[in-house]
């Protein structure tokens, strides 16, 4: 049966990866999402051959919408990725990798509109001191703060500097996130 009225269709399918740097040690993964007229539709897990959820979400007509939500092989959080008709658009958020069963402590936050970051972006080091604060309109750095890894307030021009280098490095996380949900979407044939 074909068209909206078509059943929806779940499937548990292990899937292989090899060289996935998000992948971590374990890199065969089950696939557990529903497909409707051919794309994936619905619910979305991605787990580790040992039961370990490491991202949950949803599809609707093939595309990512709402939140996904990323853990390392450990079991800990370290990511919260929301979308809206495939593109992030919502507050973003990581951790810093943490042991299991440990509350990790945030990376950074940042706000996104229709795929772009517009609004605040916050930053934090490892330990859990302030790293950064900025403001973005549409993709483009507005305001600058951040502080040295010993507290001291850095002038405007390093605070941009590292505030750009932080940027282009949570989206480089951000797209190794995404790669590793396209290498494991639900088989819809």
């Amino acid at each position: 049966m074909v068209g909206a009225n078509a059943p929806l269709i779940t499937l548990g399918l292990l899937l292989a990866v090899t060289g996935a740097a998000a992948a971590g040690p374990d890199a065969t993964f089950i696939v557990d999402g529903g497909c409707r007229d051919g794309v994936p539709q619905g619910r979305y897990e991605l787990r580790t051959m040992g039961g370990t959820l490491r991202v949950a979400g949803a599809f609707s007509h093939g595309i990512r919408t709402g939140s996904f939500i990323f853990w390392n092989a450990a079991g800990s959080r370290i990511a919260h990725v929301p979308y809206d008709e495939d593109v992030r658009n919502g507050t973003i958020a990581t951790w810093y990798d943490g042991p299991a069963g440990t509350e990790p402590l945030r990376r950074d936050e940042s706000a996104w509109r229709r795929g772009a970051r517009d609004g605040s972006t916050r930053t934090w080091y490892p330990d859990g001191r302030r790293r950064s604060e900025a403001e973005f309109a549409k993709g483009t750095l507005v305001t600058a703060t951040a502080w040295s890894d010993a507290g001291a307030r850095l002038t405007e021009h390093a605070a941009r500097e590292l505030i750009l280098r932080d940027a282009a490095a949570a989206d480089a996380r951000y797209e190794q996130l995404e790669t590793l949900i396209r290498a494991h979407l639900p088989q819809c044939d």
